[in-house]
């Protein structure tokens, strides 16, 4: 197997010849026999044991060529990419056989490679980061945060009102038949929160446990099937129970039950340091992501569309298992918010963009530093990890390739580097709050 030629056909795009000398294609012709030989009954010879030979005389010797190629392709096109020394954004494009035959194939691929880019001044970019002080309002939002999580859900025999956590069964019909994704059984929906089409959740309110009933809505002009768009609907519903949320007494009773501190002052106390640290720790993340979108801008360079493709790809998987998560599918979720394929897409696109060439930058940054990593500082890593996640070191390790940690930690310190050549500036928040109003007065 080697690789023949590498020819720069466009930007980004390469395309390769390759050859897979006799020795290694009659191994993967044998390969191939061995795999399909019992489909083959040659008179004189039992099912599946006909020589191979005898196969090829029968059929031709390309009979096994297709396989082959399938045992062969894997391993020569990655050999290839290597030997060209290519680093590769896409599955490869553009299959085409030339010489075919027994004593070896040639064939060639188009492959789109990673972009070379140019990266702007980096260093010493302007970057405010605002700090805001923790009030009394957000300490006591934090508490009544605690206490609704602490409620209990309480059964009720009074009509359904917003706010509250029904179980319902419900199947919707247009024109008098039901359409595809409309139906559900036991499905819990908390009133107010407008999962679901306009009009929907206020017609359950004021209904009691056990009764059946209608309601009529109308799906948005803009809604994701075409089949349902526009269309007015009938819900048949059947209310199961109806719950409300039970909250504890605002003591130190409850402060006790909810954390170390035996009084609700030093619980109030310890919030507002959380609190602080929280907002400390947001402030130099929204630092980050400042220097993070600059560098995007500082990108330069024709990438790729594939790549932007992909990173919205990863960020609508991301979103689909968020989803899953909260007990909805991505189908069912697209269905109810009037979304389509498309729509969903754009919505990433623009993060997708941002995220590519943030990548890039970064990897351009490293480069340029020469910044390197040490096996500690992976094994470092690969510590942290094990201890978040509750495992043992070597169940990460076998987890995260090390190389894949590496880079991270590459990432990480170019990011640390050009932060720390920033230009920042603290920035009380509501001063500049009032310097906005005083810019829109102007």
């Amino acid at each position: 197997m080697s690789l023949k030629s590498s020819k720069k056909i466009e930007t980004n795009l390469y395309e390769l010849t390759i050859t897979v000398e006799k020795e290694a294609w009659q191994k993967a012709i044998e390969k191939a026999y061995q795999k399909n030989k019992k489909q083959f009954q040659l008179p004189g010879f039992r099912k599946g044991k006909a020589p191979k030979a005898m196969i090829i005389k029968t059929y031709g010797e390309e009979v096994f060529y297709n396989d082959a190629f399938d045992i062969v392709y894997p391993e020569t096109v990655e050999a290839a990419i290597n030997e060209a020394g290519l680093e590769i954004v896409d599955s490869p494009t553009d299959l085409d056989f030339g010489e075919v035959g027994s004593d070896g194939i040639e064939f060639t691929l188009k492959v789109t490679v990673k972009p070379e880019i140019k990266l702007g001044e980096y260093k010493g970019l302007k970057v405010e980061k605002m700090v805001t002080d923790v009030t009394a309002a957000e300490v006591n939002e934090s508490i009544n945060q605690m206490l609704e999580r602490s409620a209990r859900l309480v059964e009720v025999d009074r009509k359904a009102k917003k706010g509250d956590l029904v179980t319902i069964d419900f199947e919707g019909f247009t024109d008098g038949k039901a359409f595809d994704g409309g139906k559900a059984e036991e499905y819990e929906l908390e009133l107010g929160t407008g999962q679901f089409i306009p009009g929907f959740e206020d017609q359950i309110i004021g209904h009691k446990t056990g009764e059946e009933f209608d309601i009529q809505v109308k799906f948005p002009k803009e809604y994701g099937s075409e089949e349902l768009a526009d269309k007015d609907a009938t819900f048949k519903i059947k209310l199961h129970t109806i719950k409300e949320k039970e909250l504890p007494e605002l003591d130190d009773e409850f402060a006790k039950d909810v954390s170390e501190f035996d009084t609700l002052k030093e619980l109030k106390e310890d919030t507002k340091k959380n609190l602080k640290e929280q907002k400390e720790e947001r402030a130099e993340q929204e630092v980050e992501q400042s220097i993070l979108t600059q560098l995007a801008e500082l990108v330069e360079g024709e990438i790729p569309d594939v790549m932007f493709e992909r990173a919205i790809d990863d960020s609508v998987n991301e979103f689909g298992y968020q989803i899953k998560q909260s007990g909805m599918d991505l189908e069912m979720y697209m269905s109810y918010t009037g979304m389509t394929q498309e729509s969903m897409r754009e919505q990433f696109a623009d993060r997708a963009k941002i995220q590519v060439k943030c990548k890039l930058a970064l990897e351009k940054v490293v480069e340029l530093e020469k910044i390197e990593v040490t096996d500690e500082d992976v094994d470092a890593r690969f510590a942290e990890m094990a201890e978040m996640y509750g495992v043992e070191t070597d169940v990460v390790k076998n987890a995260f390739p090390a190389e894949n940690v590496a880079e991270d930690i590459k990432a990480k310190k170019a990011l640390e580097l050009v932060k720390n050549a920033a230009k920042i500036e603290t920035v009380k928040a509501d001063e500049k709050s009032a310097e906005k109003k005083e810019a829109e007065k102007d």
